[in-house]
């Protein structure tokens, strides 16, 4: 049997690496590419060349796995095993419908029998139709939005509540989380941290800026359509015009 294309999509680097590392040495398997988030995923696998298996990450922020197989083509398309922190997922009705699930972090045991698996389905003639397959998937729960933010550093974790978070501020690749006498620095876009956070309290203000709205103190328009916004703690922040439609949004809540 030639051997298997596979295509790892996960929106950690080091979850892509410790898939690697398992397949790696696994007779029959060859790496036919990596995807960081979901519409690399679509098009890799739309566009791309030819793959025979695709592990597949549930969550990742920009396009769950599950929306990546609805907007894929309708017709036979590679074996996927789904990959997930989330045992909240209906994992059965995964299984019933795709080759295999896995569970983070992954165990080489199970890592190992998932590919006999493989194997096996890969050995016959023809694999699950692309269009049955997305059909018969759930529609994915859900997600609660964050109440507290992950901030790594070098040798340890720790944790921020959501409802101490003044604002957070775009800084390049990074987000400044801007907290009461603090600061706290997190490796990643504004848009994914917005992703985690609910609509009803964090407000963006600017393509750099995101506020808590619980912390703002008033408001003010400025020049250019623009508004200055002063928290309790009295900093500032001036708004954009792009940033405008959802202000007035937020301010007709407290018309009557």
């Amino acid at each position: 049997m030639a051997p298997i294309q596979t295509l790892i999509v996960d929106d950690e680097p080091l979850a892509r690496r410790r898939i690697a590392q398992l397949l790696a040495g696994q007779p029959g398997f060859v790496i036919a590419g990596e995807c960081g988030t979901g519409a690399e995923a679509v098009a890799a696998l739309s566009h791309g060349p030819a793959v025979d298996l695709v592990f597949l990450d549930v969550q990742m922020p920009d396009c769950n796995g599950l929306q990546v197989l609805q907007q894929l083509p309708a017709q036979p398309r590679p074996l996927v095993v789904f990959v997930t922190a989330y045992d909240r997922y209906t994992l059965q009705a995964f299984e019933a419908h795709a080759v295999d699930y896995l569970l983070k972090p992954l165990d080489p045991d199970r890592f190992a029998r998932c590919l006999a698996h493989v194997r096996q389905r890969a050995s016959q003639v023809a694999a699950p139709a692309w269009a049955a397959l997305v059909q018969a998937l759930p529609a994915p729960p859900p997600m609660p939005f964050s109440t507290q933010l992950l901030i790594k550093q070098p040798g340890r974790f720790y944790f921020v509540p959501v409802e101490q978070v003044h604002y957070l501020e775009a800084t390049g690749n990074y987000v400044t989380v801007h907290a009461p006498g603090e600061t706290h620095l997190v490796r990643a876009t504004l848009t994914q941290l917005a992703s985690q956070l609910d609509p009803a309290r964090f407000l963006r203000i600017h393509r750099s800026l995101i506020v808590n709205t619980t912390h703002i103190k008033e408001l003010r328009p400025w020049t250019h359509g623009e508004y200055l916004l002063t928290l309790h703690d009295g900093t500032h922040l001036t708004s954009s015009r792009s940033c405008n439609e959802g202000i007035q949004q937020f301010l007709r809540q407290f018309v009557s």
